[in-house]
C-alpha cells in the first residue's frame, strides 16, 4: 500500500476544498496518485452534486475574456448559491478560466466544453453548492480591425462587453465599457433602428394614450407624440446617450469618424435576458 503523506493529503484538500479525510480516502484508493485521487472523487461526489441543482443560484459572477489577436471575445456568467462563493478567489479564478475557455467555442455555441463542464464540478465539489454557467456568449471578428472593450464592475456582478470595427483605442473602449454599465436609463441598442420592436410600440402607444387623455388637437398630439418618441431613442439607443463622464458629450462623439460600434452585451448577475 503507497504511503499517504500529509502534505498530499492537504494539497488534495486545497485543490477540491473537501475534508481531509475524504481526501485521504480517495489518495489510499488511487494508491497515491493525486491526479487519480481527484477523478475517483469527481466521480463519486457528481451524483450527490445533481441533487443540488433544484437549488435557487441567485449569485455569481461575470467573466470576459479577450483573445490575444483581438479578434474574438466572450462573456459568461456563472452562477452561485451565495454571495460568499461568489466573492472566493477559487470562484473568481475559475470564472476568468471559464470566459478564456470560451474563447475556443465555435461563434454560435452556447454550449459549454467538457473542460468548461470539468470546471463547474470541481467547484461543486468544493463549496456543496448549486454552480452552474447561466449564459455564454463569443463575438468575433477581424484581427486588426476589430477592438473590443470591457469592464467588469468590482463586485463581478456586473460585466460589459463592447465590439468595435477601427482603432478607438482602449481607453475610450473602457470608457464605453463603463458608461453601458452605469448609465440610466440603460442602454437597450446601438440606434434607433436597434431597439426591439416590441418595446418601441409599447412606448408610441403609451405617449399616443397620453396625449389623446390631455385633450390635445390631433395635429398636435401627433406632433407631441413625435417629440417624445425622438426623446425616448436619445435615452435608450447608446449613441445617442449623453456619456456619464461629461455629459457636454454623446457616446457617438466619443466614437468619432471612421470607426463604428457593431455590438454590446451588457449582462447582470441574475438577470433574464
Amino acid at each position: 500500500m503507497a504511503e499517504i503523506s500529509a502534505k498530499d493529503v492537504m494539497s488534495l484538500r486545497n485543490k477540491t476544498g473537501l475534508a481531509m479525510m475524504e481526501c485521504k480516502k480517495a489518495l489510499t484508493e488511487a494508491g497515491g496518485d493525486p491526479e487519480k485521487a481527484e477523478e475517483l472523487l469527481r466521480k463519486k461526489l457528481k451524483g450527490k452534486m445533481e441533487t443540488k441543482t433544484d437549488r435557487v443560484a441567485g449569485e455569481g459572477r461575470i467573466g470576459i475574456a479577450v483573445s490575444d489577436d483581438g479578434s474574438s471575445a466572450a462573456i459568461v456568467e456563472v452562477k452561485a448559491e451565495t454571495d460568499f462563493t461568489a466573492k472566493n478567489e477559487n470562484f473568481i479564478n475559475a470564472t476568468d478560466e471559464l470566459a478564456k475557455l470560451a474563447l475556443g467555442l465555435a461563434a454560435d455555441s452556447v454550449e459549454p466544453s467538457d473542460e468548461m463542464n470539468a470546471i463547474i464540478d470541481n467547484l461543486r465539489i468544493s463549496t456543496g453548492e448549486n454552480i452552474s454557467i447561466g449564459r455564454i456568449e463569443r463575438l468575433s471578428g477581424s484581427a486588426g480591425s476589430t477592438t473590443y472593450g470591457q469592464y467588469v464592475h468590482h463586485d463581478g456582478k456586473t460585466g460589459v462587453l463592447i465590439q468595435a470595427e477601427g482603432e478607438l483605442g482602449d481607453d475610450t473602449m473602457r470608457q464605453i465599457a463603463m458608461h453601458v454599465a452605469a448609465a440610466m436609463p440603460r442602454p437597450l441598442g446601438l440606434s434607433a433602428d436597434d431597439i426591439p420592436a416590441d418595446l418601441v410600440e409599447k412606448e408610441k402607444k403609451f405617449r399616443i394614450e397620453q396625449a389623446v387623455e390631455s385633450g390635445k388637437p390631433e395635429s398636435i398630439a401627433e406632433k407631441i407624440v413625435e417629440g417624445g418618441m425622438r426623446k425616448f431613442f436619445e435615452e435608450v439607443a447608446l449613441l445617442e446617450q449623453d456619456f456619464v463622464m461629461d455629459t457636454s458629450k454623446k457616446i457617438k462623439d466619443l466614437v468619432g469618424s471612421g470607426c463604428s460600434l457593431s455590438s454590446f452585451k451588457r449582462w447582470q448577475v441574475g438577470e433574464s435576458e
